[in-house]
């Protein structure tokens, strides 16, 4: 019954996708300056993400009632996986968005509420500021939860923490949790100091690097088996794996991950720039190329300029606003650039303010995953000196990391 269900499907899905091949229930205008989808795999044969491999998980969800999390980042092709199982007759009674929304365009930190799906009257449920976990009231008519949310494969951004509450949430309610997989677009290498626990929190739940070298399937993976779930609670966990895709694959986003992340290159610096957030230097919010640049209102600081705004969908309150900003534009750095703290540590010994140039400790520290960091960059410690430092810990995780890896 399995298999002719599941053939019957591919050839509806076939159908539906060329009646549907342009349409998403959740696709904005705000995704229009992200890069062209580029893909390279190894073999040469196209990727096919989790969610496409619908062979593998919709037979799971016959007569189960569903809830998805989701945000703009869940396409099948060019079509919201909303719409798609929707057109399947897969039950869906709630979806669940975590930062930035459904629909992916709330600024980094703002809050939003519950509300109803205008297109297909289905309830959202936020699962950010207060309501991080889904609640057992929430979950009781479930039966399955489907994550299926791009991550950018950096330990502070916050998707991952989401998934982990939803793991969490559903090993405490007996219910199963469905992980869609996606490529990791900073898959190809490991990098970053490891968590410590003193300095758990929602940017940072797990002990592992900065860059975690992880797709969200593999860290699922690990989360469950090292009993990183409260009370070592283990998920009832199905991963849905990504074929075609190796973790040296290049894998350039078809769709921005959260507002500020436009394209592959702010990506790639996401990881090097976050730690000026903790600091009153712009990194490029509230301007058409956030997180390719570095700024700051002296002049002193570079020869490049630009002036922080408002820009709806993408940035309200940038730092700096309406201040004209000097540093420098990254925009010609490489694709292939990793993660470094030579930027941070230019624009720190450049400062005449160093005893102010971070204006919040504590969430650099967060953002760290330690306070050894900040107390290193005092020091004048040189880049290489503080990398040495946390290779032996990089050394153990990525011993760890081999336990749970689905791809070469």
């Amino acid at each position: 019954m399995l298999k002719k269900y599941s053939s019957l499907f591919i050839l509806l899905y076939s159908i539906f996708l060329l009646i549907l091949f342009s349409t998403s229930c959740n696709q904005s205008s705000s995704n229009a300056n992200i890069s062209n989808n580029t893909v390279t795999s190894p073999l040469s044969h196209p990727i096919l993400v989790g969610a496409e491999r619908f062979s593998e998980y919709l037979p799971l969800l016959q007569n189960k009632k569903v809830a998805l999390v989701v945000n703009q980042s869940s396409l099948v092709k060019n079509v919201h996986l909303v719409d798609t199982l929707l057109a399947l007759n897969v039950d869906i009674l709630k979806i669940m968005a975590p930062e930035h929304g459904f629909r992916g365009n709330k600024d980094a930190g703002e809050l939003f509420d519950n509300e109803t799906d205008t297109k297909t009257g289905i309830p959202i449920i936020a699962l950010y500021g207060n309501n991080k976990k889904p609640t057992a009231e929430q979950l009781a008519d479930i039966d399955i939860v489907i994550f299926d949310i791009q991550d950018v494969g950096v330990r502070f951004f916050t998707y991952i923490s989401t998934m982990h509450l939803v793991m969490e949430a559903c090993a405490e309610n007996n219910k199963t949790c469905i992980i869609l997989d996606r490529p990791n677009p900073l898959g190809d290498y490991i990098d970053g100091t490891i968590l410590e626990k003193p300095f758990q929190s929602f940017v940072g739940m797990h002990p592992i690097p900065i860059v975690h070298g992880l797709t969200v399937g593999e860290l699922a993976l690990m989360i469950n088996g090292e009993g990183w779930l409260k009370d070592s609670l283990k998920c009832n966990l199905k991963i849905i794996s990504v074929e075609n895709y190796t973790h040296a694959t290049i894998y350039s986003l078809p769709v921005k991950p959260s507002p500020n992340l436009t394209n592959y290159l702010s990506i790639r610096l996401y990881p090097s720039l976050c730690f000026f957030e903790a600091t009153k230097v712009s990194i490029g919010r509230g301007t058409e190329f956030p997180f390719q640049v570095i700024g700051y209102p002296d002049s002193t600081f570079g020869n490049f300029t630009f002036t922080p705004r408002d820009i709806e969908g993408m940035q309200t309150n940038p730092v700096q606003e309406g201040k004209l900003c000097y540093g420098i534009d990254l925009r010609q750095e490489p694709d292939s650039i990793k993660f470094t703290l030579k930027y941070f540590l230019q624009f720190y010994n450049r400062s005449t303010f160093k005893n102010n140039f971070i204006s919040n400790e504590q969430w650099f520290n967060l953002l760290a995953g330690n306070n050894k960091l900040l107390q290193q960059i005092k020091s004048g410690m040189s880049e290489e000196e503080i990398k040495k430092s946390w290779e032996a810990d990089l050394e153990k995780y990525k011993t760890m990391r081999k336990k749970y890896l689905l791809y070469q």
